[in-house]
């Protein structure tokens, strides 16, 4: 099974988290969207296994040192919004990755 990129799953679970604390109609339907994507992207069914599983592979990803570099790239960025150079920014930030094509992907 492939897996989400640290960083890109970081963003998910907090702007998940952030969203479920807000109480009005557009931050619960972004919720909802969230929550289905952290389930496929974890390959789970409900959203509280979707956390759970998630944060296990950050916390493996921060032991493997994997997740910071590029975490803090990743800040402030909104989770799917394209930059200018689109998903390639994304893959760039894989981290010891020589080349695009090796390693694991993220697809925004």
């Amino acid at each position: 099974m492939l897996r989400p990129h640290p960083a890109v799953l970081r963003a998910l679970v907090e702007e998940y988290e952030t969203l479920t604390a807000t109480a009005t109609p557009e931050a619960r339907a972004r919720a909802q969207d969230l929550a289905y994507t952290l389930c496929v992207s974890t390959g789970t069914r409900d959203v509280g296994s979707a956390l759970e599983t998630a944060r296990g592979w950050l916390v493996a990803a921060e032991a493997a040192g994997v997740a910071e570099g590029a975490a803090r790239r990743l800040v402030g960025r909104a989770p799917g919004v394209r930059t200018r150079s689109g998903a390639a920014d994304l893959v760039g930030d894989l981290a010891g990755s020589p080349h695009p094509d090796e390693g694991p992907h993220v697809y925004a």
